[in-house]
């Protein structure tokens, strides 16, 4: 057990810091490429924040394990909610660009929502083939969005100065993805390994251990870079990073689950569901409300997280 836990902690510990480099690069050859900036943080904000849950939920689901890839998807969701944008808005409440509330935030609001939808009763190949063929169009129009955008616009800035100076050479920063990309799965893989064995040793359902121990792993690095955003009033990052991340952990996610489970379906509870497409459909009202979520709201989506965690299972 004591292994397990070192596992799961060196695991976390891996994928925050190659995520982040692997996010970095990745920005990077996107400028490299001549991308506009606020096109680059569409894919920061979605590939870029929701890589460590979907190589999770793989590799889970390869291990014939769809209750704990599941739970790690509904948990980061979640998590990324409740914690990285919740403790962002208590920081300083968050501002939200009314095109943001408008355009983004209603395709990541549905797309949970049909993940949630489709995850009821477990996921099969079939729904996971439907949650695929929803992500492309609405990636398509995502980054649709972003190139209409001003690329000096606020997101555009606070992306430019993410990537940092562009003295990068992209082959150095190629090969920084790939390694990145590499060292992840093979974090991952000791994660899952980890997560199975210390659910099987305290007795917890694979799915709860998703919900809790791997879906707030996961979300971890999120809500580390989230917290130093709010601090430089980053918010279009801290708003973009959850909605992004949250579309791909759901479609994207989903869909891996559905392609891979080779028939093998796993669930998890219902409430947790609920959970999940509600405070996602809260936060979204509460931003559209002010174009700002404001810490009371911030404060109570905290609480309801804490207040219903020991029943996510359920």
């Amino acid at each position: 057990m004591v292994l397990d836990v070192a596992g799961l902690v060196v695991s976390l510990a891996v994928l925050a810091v190659t995520g982040d480099q692997f996010v970095v690069a990745v920005a990077r050859i996107a400028r490299a490429l001549r991308m506009r900036p606020t096109v680059v943080g569409s894919l920061v904000g979605g590939v870029g924040t929701s890589i460590a849950e979907l190589l999770v939920a793989a590799i889970a689901t390869a291990h014939r394990s769809p209750q704990l890839a599941i739970g790690s998807l509904v948990g980061s969701v979640i998590a990324n909610v409740c914690l990285a944008l919740a403790i962002a808005a208590l920081i300083t409440p968050v501002r939200v660009d009314s095109a943001t509330v408008r355009r983004e935030a209603p395709l990541s609001v549905a797309s949970v929502a049909l993940f949630g939808v489709l995850a009821a009763g477990g996921i099969s190949t079939t729904k996971g083939v439907v949650m695929l063929a929803v992500l492309v169009p609405v990636v398509a129009l995502l980054l649709l969005n972003a190139r209409n955008r001003p690329a000096t616009d606020e997101l555009g800035t606070e992306v430019v100065q993410f990537v940092g100076a562009s003295t990068y050479r992209p082959r150095t920063e190629i090969l920084r993805a790939l390694v990145g990309l590499a060292v992840m799965v093979g974090a991952a893989e000791l994660m899952v390994r980890s997560a199975v064995n210390l659910a099987a040793h305290l007795g917890l359902a694979q799915s709860f251990a998703g919900l809790t121990l791997v879906g707030v792993g996961t979300s971890a690095p999120l809500i580390a870079s989230s917290m130093q955003a709010a601090r430089r009033a980053e918010h279009d990052l801290v708003v973009g990073n959850v909605l992004g991340g949250n579309l791909f952990i759901a479609l994207g996610g989903g869909a891996i689950v559905g392609l891979l489970s080779r028939g093998v379906m796993g669930t998890v509870g219902g409430l947790s569901l609920w959970l999940m497409v509600g405070v996602v459909l809260v936060s979204w009202l509460a931003m559209a409300r002010h174009n700002v979520l404001a810490r009371w709201e911030a404060a109570l989506l905290l609480i309801v997280y804490m207040a219903t965690l020991p029943f996510v299972n359920r």
